[in-house]
């Protein structure tokens, strides 16, 4: 991936939609891990999480690829081919959920059994 703003499939300027899964913050719902979706900044949770929205979303809007929205971590996933990359364009900020968020959270609606439920 190149660091060019012209890369089908990523809009740099746009922001995240928030600091959690969409999907499972309107369910009270949790997650494991945040992707962000590189085009429209929609968060969602990952393929470990019980609901799996980043790749609902893809599914649902073609919208390719997805960038870790953890802390320190920048690298990006296309859901189309299948491929990773360790690093890309910088987005708009945040670049991840806040530091004091826990993982996985959010805090106060994680199970005690959550190691369990992982896919």
């Amino acid at each position: 991936m190149t660091s060019d703003n012209a890369i089908e499939g990523l809009d740099p300027g746009v922001p995240p939609s928030g600091a959690g899964c969409v999907e499972c913050d309107a369910a009270g719902g949790w997650w494991f891990h945040l992707r962000r979706c590189a085009q429209c900044g929609h968060v969602g949770c990952c393929d470990s999480s019980p609901g799996q929205h980043a790749t609902e979303h893809f599914r649902a809007t073609g919208h390719p690829l997805v960038q870790s929205f953890e802390p320190g971590e920048g690298w990006y996933w296309n859901f189309a081919t299948k491929e990773m990359y360790e690093a890309g364009p910088e987005l708009a900020a945040p670049a991840s959920h806040p530091a004091d968020q826990p993982v996985p959270g959010p805090a106060g609606r994680v199970p005690a059994d959550w190691a369990r439920v992982l896919r």
